[in-house]
């Protein structure tokens, strides 16, 4: 799977349904070659202008599924 599948899909949570938006970057330990986190965004204007937090990172262990169109993790 490359990175654009991943960015392509909708990130939900399973614990309380919240979409989290898509992934927008990857941290990489160059040294190990494996991904430490990835980062979730969501695009909701209002909440930028405010300064909330729009961020979420997740690991591969929080993933839980992935399908077509959605990874769902658990946080």
């Amino acid at each position: 799977m490359n990175l654009s599948d991943i960015q392509a899909k909708e990130i939900i949570s399973i614990v309380d349904g919240r979409k989290l938006g898509r992934v927008v970057d990857v941290d990489i330990n160059i040294d190990e070659g494996k991904v430490n986190y990835f980062v979730a965004e969501t695009k909701h204007f209002f909440r930028r202008i405010l300064g909330r937090e729009v961020e979420t990172k997740f690991t591969f262990a929080n993933i839980e599924k992935i399908g077509k169109d959605v990874i769902l993790i658990k946080l």
